[in-house]
């Protein structure tokens, strides 16, 4: 593989904006160094939705990573987790229709649609919690909606007790925190598999309504009847958790922040002028929860153009949150929150046979939760200066480490 790197990603996201324009800059795809892993990083909107949806195009490093295959990611690499799990995320081909079709009768809309009184209802009891505050009092907003939101539709969703919230949404905030060792990353990856055996284990002993439980019993209908086995079981509850809170944690700490930065767009939507659906979508192109994904892989040769050739092994990182600010696709206002853009198309949940199942799901608490805030709380405002949010620390997911507000005016 050609080395010669374009750009060192940041794992700590302190200049995302100059690297998605340093992105943009190098063509349709560059080679760029991901925690010491060099990969393709392809930031052209029209070739990353072609090659997502290219079956030429693998996300199975067991078959199509040489590096992986020889061990040396599993040895080295903090990000490792990502690639070696056993569930539809890293499946390619057959292997991932199978898991899929295992997976996706949890995610339909009648399925999300049942969810909605239950995001309603937590939403309303967490405003209510915050109502309670003086005027003029700050408060941490990922702290008090951001974070529990989501967690307690997941955990209601999996059918896990109260008492571990608390530490799984630490291990999850591990798995997206790209500062910590390949021993830390590795110390938290088995801390989120006790959790998640324990939880298999309770579930076999007492069923719930709950997915935990269905997946433990679901058979293959359409194809020879095998059930999930224990790692792909595991595995896919890992996936519901990765995919299902942080990236919604961060949607709706996004979402807020960008109304707040931007009072003439929050305007509009109070106005009529747009509603709140628009928000999401812009806030999902302008600010996608996730920025880079890692990987997959090339099962042969794929020119791109007369002088870049992704050759077969070599490992590629969609980028989506450099194709959803792409001037290519959104002309000179690309870098900018417009929530009365004509064409708010993004990536922000992939494309192709990789598709999010969550992403009904992740929509359904934003719709809820946004409008609610704002109506709740007209006056809503931050309480430090925008250049002062500073970033959670990962290359992975866009969010803050705190979004410190004031619901009132002090009195």
């Amino acid at each position: 593989m050609d080395c010669t790197v374009s750009l060192v990603l940041d794992p700590t996201a302190r200049n995302r904006p100059a690297e998605e324009a340093a992105l943009h800059a190098s063509g349709p795809a560059a080679l760029v160094d991901i925690l010491g892993v060099t990969a393709w990083s392809v930031s052209d909107p029209v070739l990353l939705k072609s090659l997502l949806n290219d079956p030429r195009v693998s996300k199975d490093p067991r078959r199509h990573w040489p590096a992986f295959i020889n061990g040396e990611i599993q040895q080295k690499w903090p990000l490792a987790l990502w690639v070696a799990v056993s569930n539809m995320f890293t499946a390619h081909g057959q292997a991932h229709d199978r898991l899929r079709r295992l997976v996706s009768r949890a995610f339909t809309a009648r399925a999300t649609a049942a969810m909605v009184p239950r995001i309603e209802q937590i939403t309303t009891r967490l405003l209510n919690r915050m109502a309670r505050t003086q005027p003029g009092e700050i408060v941490e907003l990922r702290e008090t909606l951001a974070f529990p939101l989501p967690i307690q539709v997941i955990a209601d969703f999996m059918g896990l007790a109260e008492e571990t919230w608390p530490r799984l949404r630490t291990v999850a905030d591990g798995i997206f925190d790209t500062t910590l060792t390949h021993q830390e990353a590795d110390a938290n990856s088995a801390a989120m598999y006790t959790i998640l055996t324990s939880l298999v284990e309770a579930k076999r002993s007492t069923p719930g309504p709950d997915i935990t439980s269905a997946l433990i019993n679901v058979r293959d209908d359409e194809g020879d009847g095998s059930r999930l086995t224990e790692q792909e079981l595991l595995d896919t509850l890992l996936l519901i958790i990765t995919a299902g809170y942080e990236t919604t944690v961060n949607l709706l700490d996004n979402a807020t922040t960008a109304l707040l930065t931007h009072p003439d767009q929050l305007a509009h939507v109070r106005s009529g002028r747009t509603d709140w659906d628009a928000v999401i979508e812009e806030t999902l192109r302008y600010a996608s929860p996730v920025t880079h994904l890692p990987l997959r892989y090339a099962v042969e040769d794929l020119p791109l153009t007369d002088t870049i050739v992704i050759r077969q092994g070599e490992p590629i990182l969609a980028s989506y949150g450099a194709a959803n600010r792409h001037p290519d696709l959104h002309g000179a206002t690309a870098g900018q929150f417009d929530i009365l853009r004509a064409n708010q198309q993004h990536l922000a949940f992939g494309h192709g046979p990789h598709f999010c199942l969550g992403a009904p799901l992740a929509r359904a608490e934003a719709r809820a939760a946004i409008p609610a805030l704002f109506d709740r709380f007209p006056d809503l405002a931050l309480a430090v200066a925008a250049e002062d949010l500073e970033p959670v620390a990962s290359l992975i997911v866009r969010g803050h480490r705190t979004l410190p507000v004031r619901l009132r005016p002090a009195a």
